[in-house]
């Protein structure tokens, strides 16, 4: 089963890209809810390249490594990857008010389709606030 989740963005697509691809950005929105960050990220943006970011609990209970690989990379428009046995698409795409993100992804079995849903629009939320604070900050 594939999900979809997606967010607009209110700033310009390079800023977009850049806040989605970078580790010292990704470190900063990548969580589901308050109680969990991530704690590093390394990003090696390029088709065959590999991604990994560590995501833990605060208050250190639990904790695990989303990690992949880069399949193909169209600069401000396209990420595809793999993780594991699953794949995942994110799309940019500009319009009036900014740049609609949009990830669509193979679901698992663990989790129900409504809490893997929460959880990947909540961390897309978190992007949403943390690009748009840092370009009004500019």
């Amino acid at each position: 089963m594939r999900i979809t989740v997606e967010t607009s963005v209110a700033a310009p697509i390079d800023q977009v890209w850049r806040a989605y691809t970078t580790p010292a950005d990704i470190v900063k929105w990548n969580a589901a809810s308050d109680d969990w960050h991530t704690t590093r990220a390394t990003v090696d943006l390029r088709e065959g390249g590999l991604f990994s970011s560590r995501m833990e609990a605060k208050d250190g209970s639990m904790g695990f490594d989303f990690a992949g690989t880069y399949t193909k990379i169209l600069e401000h428009k396209r990420i595809e990857y793999a993780f594991g046995d699953r794949k995942a698409e994110v799309d940019f795409v500009p319009g009036p008010e900014g740049v609609v993100v949009r990830v669509t992804f193979d679901g698992e079995t663990t989790h129900s389709v409504e809490q893997q849903q929460a959880g990947w629009q909540a961390i897309l939320d978190n992007f949403a606030r943390y690009v748009e604070a840092k370009q009004k900050a500019s």
